[in-house]
């Protein structure tokens, strides 16, 4: 097949995942361990909520394979306005994500090699230079940044199976170890379910990312739909069951102040040079899942700027097709997030993201999921006979879970949201006076 520079399935199924699995799901175990076995029904109603939301992004890429993501799906809904909010949202909240990505990684990386941990600017000079290393990549070419993610994600990927695998074998075996983490002693609870489901679902964003770069990715028909079904399921299935061989071997108490929860889990079984391999691919998974959200980044300020919304400059394309313009300043603002925060500690700048990225990314799945329902209901959305129902179905649960997200992510997230999402109105109307006032006047009697 000629290479026509765009993504493939793999390659889209490999953006899913990479996107998914950062550097979170390496310190969820210590966050979800004061839930016991609540956070297990937790971690089965977030699977359960993300494969509904995948099949939302499922459909709507079926039904409108050459519409750029989920900005195109509510404006076909919703109109202008509401599109215009939810992509500044998820723009703004992707930008701000990659700045503590970025830092989660060094941090990893920083117990390896002392020297970026001595001090703040250390670590904050490393972090800046893997953004704009990353952002170079992916100026570079759609299809280089498509085969960083390939190998990163697989890199990503198999120190999470080996912690499944022994985690099994454990099972199997009836191992006493699993006794004394007392995992199933903490009571199972709604509030507990609640809490763990609302953390899960921070290490499930992203499975809207094939759909977003639609307009890279070849026979996005039949790519993006399969690639986000097939990449929500694998990263759901990896993180239920490595997260919880993690829990049923430490202790909650332990696991509770780890820093490092998997390299402690390996340590345990394979000593304290494995635990160093399982802290150099913790980096590597961050790197790679910044990869991936370097590449949306600058896909969302291309769409906007294509229709008007944002400046012309960031609707440019290199001879390379790649949103040269759109990468570079949203990288300059990840540099000044990291830089104006370069004194705070990961755990400040990783909860910051959580709040605003979870609740920004939410209101365009509920959005979304609004959207299957009412261009359903208004008989603008193609569907193939006898799925339309389905779909309707589909679009009500997808609905109803992000509201109970929503609500369960808390006032202080909500309220992070609104202002982040409040912010893009007057933006709106600017670029739309802007807009009429550069429209040649009419011609008398014409």
């Amino acid at each position: 097949m000629k290479d026509d520079g765009k993504l493939g399935f793999w390659m889209c199924v490999a953006l899913v995942v990479g996107n998914m699995i950062g550097s979170g799901i390496f310190l969820l175990p210590a966050s979800l361990a004061p839930y016991g076995s609540s956070s297990i029904l937790g971690w089965v109603l977030t699977a359960a909520g993300a494969m509904v939301l995948a099949m939302v992004f499922a459909g709507l890429s079926r039904a409108f394979p050459q519409a750029e993501g989920p900005y195109a799906y509510t404006r076909m809904a919703f109109g202008d306005l509401v599109a215009f909010v939810v992509a500044w949202g998820y723009w703004v909240s992707i930008w701000v994500g990659n700045a503590a990505i970025a830092t989660g990684a060094v941090s990893y990386l920083s117990s390896l090699v002392p020297w970026i941990g001595a001090k703040p600017w250390n670590a904050a000079l490393v972090t800046v230079g893997f953004v704009w290393l990353l952002t170079a990549v992916n100026v570079y070419g759609v299809r280089t940044a498509g085969a960083v993610q390939v190998a990163t994600t697989v890199m990503k990927v198999l120190p999470l199976l080996a912690v499944t695998g022994l985690g099994i074998w454990l099972v199997l075996r009836q191992d006493a170890r699993l006794q004394q983490a007392g995992l199933f002693e903490t009571p199972l609870s709604l509030d507990g379910v609640t809490a763990a489901a609302t953390l899960t679902l921070w290490a499930l964003l992203g499975l809207e990312s094939a759909a977003v770069t639609a307009n890279k990715v070849r026979d996005p028909e039949r790519t993006i739909p399969r690639a986000t079904l097939v990449g929500t399921i694998l990263t759901a299935m990896v993180y239920v069951l490595a997260c919880t061989a993690v829990m049923m071997v430490i202790p909650a108490d332990k696991l509770a102040s780890s820093t490092a929860p998997f390299a402690d889990f390996v340590r345990e079984f394979w000593g304290n040079p494995a635990a160093r391999w399982m802290a150099l691919f913790a980096a590597i998974s961050g790197l790679g899942a910044l990869n991936g959200w370097i590449l949306l980044q600058g896909e969302m300020p291309y769409q906007l700027a294509r229709r008007g919304l944002f400046p012309a400059v960031l609707g440019r394309l290199s001879p390379r097709q790649t949103p040269t313009v759109g990468l570079c300043v949203s990288s300059v603002f990840v540099t000044a997030l990291v830089l104006t925060n370069y004194g705070k500690s990961m755990t400040e700048i990783f909860t910051f993201m959580v709040l605003l990225s979870t609740t920004a990314t939410l209101v365009l799945y509920l959005l979304c999921s609004l959207a299957v329902i009412k261009l359903l209901s208004e008989g603008r959305m193609p569907t193939a006979r006898g799925r339309a129902a389905g779909l309707a179905v589909v679009g009500v649960l997808g609905s109803v879970y992000a509201l109970w997200a929503i609500t369960g992510a808390g006032k202080e997230a909500v309220l992070w949201g609104l202002v982040l999402l409040a912010t893009a109105v007057p933006v709106f109307f600017i670029m739309k006076a802007r807009r009429q006032a550069a429209e040649p006047a009419p011609q008398p009697g014409a």
